[in-house]
């Protein structure tokens, strides 16, 4: 995919080819994450000048990869990076849904608020990813996205509990993804495919489908 340079809302809009009812439920989400900013540190300070590279942008991208995804799960949100995002982004796909598990309270509130001033159709599970159940009888997840959550091996521990067949998980990553890859593979084995970042150049998104246990006997 062509990289673009996104600055602002303007130059988001340009490059995600939003409609403009989309951009005004963005832009509410950024005029609710900076006033709660203030007392809830939901990003790093220093990244509040390139927030909507850095954060919208950044989580936006895992949108055209996956044109067909109506069932999404999100670990570890926080402040909704990328699955709030890409919920607002996708609110108008017949029978999307996103379901964001983060256990910090406040966040939680921030989030269901986001929720309630976008109308995005989300749900928020404020519990521990270890103590998440997906809803009996319902279909497994097609996407598991999770950013700045933890390392590889761990983050495929935790999303295995939910990863059907047809399941492909984007995980946003730094510099260190093929080492991350590498250390993955001692314990399960997946196809994976490793997408430059179009919003940091040293950034990569991986794409997992495949996902099951090398050693079946030893997984918990």
């Amino acid at each position: 995919m062509t990289q673009h340079l996104v600055v602002d809302a303007e130059s988001f809009a340009a490059a995600a080819h939003v409609s403009r009812e989309t951009m005004e439920r963005l832009k509410t989400y950024e005029a609710l994450l900076r006033k709660w900013q203030a007392s809830i540190n939901l990003v790093a300070p220093s990244t509040l000048p390139d927030l909507w590279n850095r954060h919208f942008w950044d989580s936006a991208q895992l949108v055209h990869l996956v044109p067909d995804a109506t069932r999404w799960l999100d670990l570890g949100s926080g402040a909704g990076f990328p699955g709030l995002v890409v919920a607002i982004l996708l609110a108008d796909r017949p029978g999307f849904s996103m379901r964001l598990v983060e256990s910090d309270q406040r966040k939680s509130i921030f989030l269901r608020e986001v929720i309630r001033a976008t109308g995005a159709p989300v749900s928020v599970h404020t519990v521990r990813i270890e103590e998440f159940s997906w809803p009996e009888g319902e279909p497994l997840p097609d996407i598991i996205s999770a950013r700045a959550l933890a390392g590889l091996p761990k983050l495929l521990g935790w999303a295995s509990s939910f990863w059907g067949k047809a399941t492909i998980g984007l995980f946003l990553k730094g510099q260190g993804a093929s080492a991350e890859l590498t250390e993955s593979a001692k314990d399960w084995i997946f196809e994976s495919e490793a997408i430059a970042s179009q919003s940091d150049p040293s950034g990569t998104v991986l794409k997992l489908w495949g996902l099951r246990h090398a050693n079946p006997g030893l997984e918990r």
